[in-house]
């Protein structure tokens, strides 16, 4: 529970994810509750579980290729595990807020339920734009460019490879 309240600021852009740490059982249990979650929510838009399940995959994989590369090219690769689990965790609590927001919107197709879906899609950018700018220590328009690509990267990414498979 204490590490789970150190990683908690960065969902409100504070903290410094190489400053939390290191626990690779939190890094597994947050990946299979954010496979789960963004499996749950994939199956929710497709009516394949299969299809969602390769997309989901090739996601998560994405995500850890990305970072990876990431922190090879800066050098930082020592804080795989804080940073994976930083950014991962972040999604999870974003995901926790998503999960109703996507229900309410399947069901009711209302302007307001899209209104906070984009909020809490644009939170999660805000998250991951100052992950990133935390870990290389970059200006804010190079951590929005890098973020950008990691959105591109691992979500169209994944849908497109879904999609040749």
């Amino acid at each position: 529970m204490d590490i789970l309240k150190q990683y908690l600021p960065l969902c409100w852009l504070r903290n410094n994810p190489l400053e939390l740490p290191r626990s690779v059982y939190f890094f597994k249990q947050n990946l299979l509750f954010y496979f789960v979650s963004e499996y749950f929510m994939q199956a929710n838009m497709t009516d394949d579980p299969f299809e969602s399940f390769v997309e989901v995959s090739i996601e998560t994989f994405l995500t850890l290729l990305f970072i990876g590369v990431m922190l090879f090219f800066n050098r930082t690769l020592y804080a795989y595990v804080q940073v994976t689990t930083a950014i991962i965790f972040c999604a999870n609590i974003i995901g926790v807020f998503v999960v109703p927001v996507l229900i309410w919107l399947t069901i009711s197709e209302e302007p307001l339920s899209y209104y906070f879906l984009s909020l809490l899609l644009f939170w999660d950018y805000a998250v991951v734009t100052h992950i990133i700018r935390q870990v290389l220590s970059v200006n804010i328009i190079a951590s929005l460019v890098l973020a950008l690509f990691y959105f591109t990267a691992t979500y169209f990414g994944a849908f497109a490879l879904g999609q040749l498979l």
